[in-house]
């Protein structure tokens, strides 16, 4: 089974006071760690593991700078066969646009499964496999929490809401966007990291793809980012269920809801 996996670097914001950028479109980075994304972690050791029982190959894809290799350094040393980064220069991406240029470089690589991470850290929007899969008109499947491959299709397992979870089959060639929690990663050894130092990482310019400017405008743009405003704590509401209730009707009128 050949497939191909897209991953992202971001920035490590747990346990961290953030600060806004200068042009309050961001956060400052610049004492921030990065790491791969949690999401796409997963969606690594999903592709190795899927590989180990099917054979076939890995390909670990990302857009961004040469800082983002580091990222794809370490998909090859947890297994991937081989790497590849569209660097985007100045052009700002958004989920569309990213969507956009996956579909390009995936669609002249042989492959079964196409794997992204349901999400990523720092932006959260969850938009760019189920947008790949529109680009690739591919069946697509969200939230996958569990993969068993089958002839021509796979059968896979989704996390819904409620603590509910799906079970249906998928044909192939198709993309998963894979939830935490599906699979323990592995720990990536020195010697890991040093094999991935041999392994292949092309590179390709965006302004090389073939794409117009019309497919490379983003449709979303950020015009702010701002910290939620400080309120009062909760308030505790005591007594009997009839005095709380009415306690409730009180605060619903002093707030000018119409009952």
């Amino acid at each position: 089974m050949n497939i191909v996996v897209c991953v992202k670097r971001v920035p490590m914001t747990q346990e961290v006071d953030l600060e806004l950028d200068a042009s309050k479109m961001g956060v400052k980075t610049d004492m921030l760690a990065y790491v791969l994304n949690e999401w796409d972690n997963y969606a690594v050791e999903e592709a190795i593991q899927l590989k180990e029982k099917t054979e076939g190959t890995v390909v670990a894809v990302t857009i961004g700078s040469e800082d983002d290799e580091e990222v794809l350094r370490r998909c090859l040393a947890m297994g991937a066969d081989k790497a590849l980064r569209v660097d985007p220069g100045d052009r700002p991406v958004d989920g569309l646009v990213k969507s956009r240029v996956l579909a390009e470089v995936v669609k002249d690589l042989e492959y079964d499964l196409v794997l992204t991470g349901v999400q990523s850290d720092d932006i959260n929007d969850g938009m760019v496999g189920i947008l790949l899969a529109e680009q690739l008109d591919a069946p697509h499947a969200a939230v996958v929490t569990g993969i068993e491959p089958e002839d021509g299709s796979a059968k896979v397992k989704v996390e819904l809401e409620g603590g509910l979870d799906e079970v249906s089959k998928i044909q192939l060639p198709a993309v998963l966007s894979i939830q935490t929690g599906i699979n323990e990663p592995r720990y990536v050894s020195i010697m890991g990291i040093r094999k991935a130092a041999k392994k292949e990482l092309n590179v390709i310019n965006l302004a090389d793809m073939g794409l117009s400017d019309e497919d490379l405008t983003p449709m979303t743009t950020v015009e702010e980012v701002f910290f939620p405003p400080e309120t009062e704590g909760a308030e505790i509401l005591e007594g009997d269920a009839a005095s709380v209730a009415e306690q409730i009707l009180k605060i619903i009128k002093e707030k000018g809801v119409s009952i």
